[in-house]
């Protein structure tokens, strides 16, 4: 059922209710509770409080001129703004996402094709997918800091989503900048899509999803003085959509193209070890593992290199059961002319 702000609300499955304060997107809204808290909640745990509607009068009533107020405008409720909540962490600029429609079923079921206008700057916007041949598959504007659900689409269409091209021009009624239009190639393996670590939490949409950098404001030219006179097509600027990525972690490891090797001994990864128990080195070691091996993925390294040591071997035992997280990957014994048999070698399938 669809809500609007003001509208009383009963909860479903609790005791209590309250008012909807503000429209989230589609499937969630903001509801102010009878103990004054403002908290997210999705529509299908809400009913109207019936006890708030107005009894029905059938009698005519007069309404003056001075009584007939406009109602505002609202978005569709396939636009709706970004992170009403929290301080958005990724960069100014174009983002489409690949959100799974329910979060419990990250790899099954449908996907939400969200496109996200992360600048103050209004989006117009126009997409093109590369199937048998060239569609045109969209083209609509999205207002500043504020997302659009392009299409729902089934698992088995998420192929045809793969290859394609958007073009964006920004607009304002008194830009600080006036920047050039954006054309940009859409190219994402198919693998990614079927991987559950390659859809990532993040502060633009509501859940995990697959995010695809469309083009980053602060890197778009901006017409100058020079530029202005031009009349043909020269200056339109061009990129190549990409994933999102989190700071480099992995290149401060990078051992050759493609190769990282990361020596997890504690005493590599702290200068002071004091007053740390064993399980608490052992949970340092585990984390640096995941983050790094996560950032490797996410840069398309093909081989990353642990070194673990011998010890007891605790260590080496967690990386491989921490492995059943991923999908796509190998893992055999490192070189033991190099390490002896204290490291491991991770290496990252990518293929389709």
């Amino acid at each position: 059922m669809k809500f609007k702000i003001g509208d009383k609300v009963k909860f479903i499955d609790e005791i209590g209710g309250g008012i909807v304060t503000g429209i989230v997107d589609s499937k969630l809204v903001k509801v102010k509770t009878d103990d004054g808290f403002e908290m997210p909640v999705l529509s299908i745990d809400l009913i109207p409080d019936h006890r708030a509607l107005p009894a029905m009068d059938n009698s005519p009533q007069i309404i003056s001129n001075s009584e007939v107020v406009a109602e505002p405008e609202k978005e569709p409720d396939f636009i709706s703004p970004i992170n009403p909540w929290r301080k958005v962490e990724e960069e100014e600029g174009v983002y489409l996402g690949f959100e799974p429609h329910e979060q419990q079923w990250l790899l099954t079921g449908d996907v939400d094709v969200v496109l996200a206008n992360n600048t103050p700057y209004e989006l117009l916007y126009s997409l093109f997918l590369n199937r048998e041949q060239t569609e045109g598959i969209d083209f609509s504007s999205i207002p500043a800091e504020s997302k659009i659900v392009i299409e729902t689409i089934s698992r088995e269409e998420l192929e045809d989503w793969k290859s394609g091209y958007i073009q964006v021009l920004f607009h304002a009624d008194k830009p600080k900048k006036v920047f050039l239009p954006v054309h940009s190639a859409i190219d994402i393996k198919s693998a990614r899509f079927f991987k559950e670590g390659s859809y990532k939490d993040n502060t633009i949409f509501n859940g995990k999803a697959i995010i695809i950098n469309i083009a980053s404001l602060g890197a778009i030219p901006c017409v100058t003085a020079s530029n202005s006179e031009l009349k043909d097509d020269s200056y339109v600027t061009e990129s190549k959509a990409t994933s999102t990525k989190k700071k480099q972690l992995v290149d401060k490891y990078r051992s050759g193209s493609g190769e990282a090797l990361v020596d997890l001994h504690i005493g590599e990864l702290l200068d002071n070890i004091l007053g740390l128990s064993s399980k608490d080195m052992l949970d340092i070691q585990v984390d640096t593992f995941n983050k790094i091996l996560s950032n490797a993925i996410e840069n398309e390294y093909n081989k990353v290199t642990f070194i673990h040591g011998v010890g007891n071997g605790v260590l080496k035992s967690t990386i491989i059961n921490e492995l059943k997280n991923y999908e796509g990957l190998k893992n055999s014994m490192a070189s033991i002319a190099k390490f002896g048999v204290g490291a491991i070698d991770i290496t990252i399938n990518y293929s389709d």
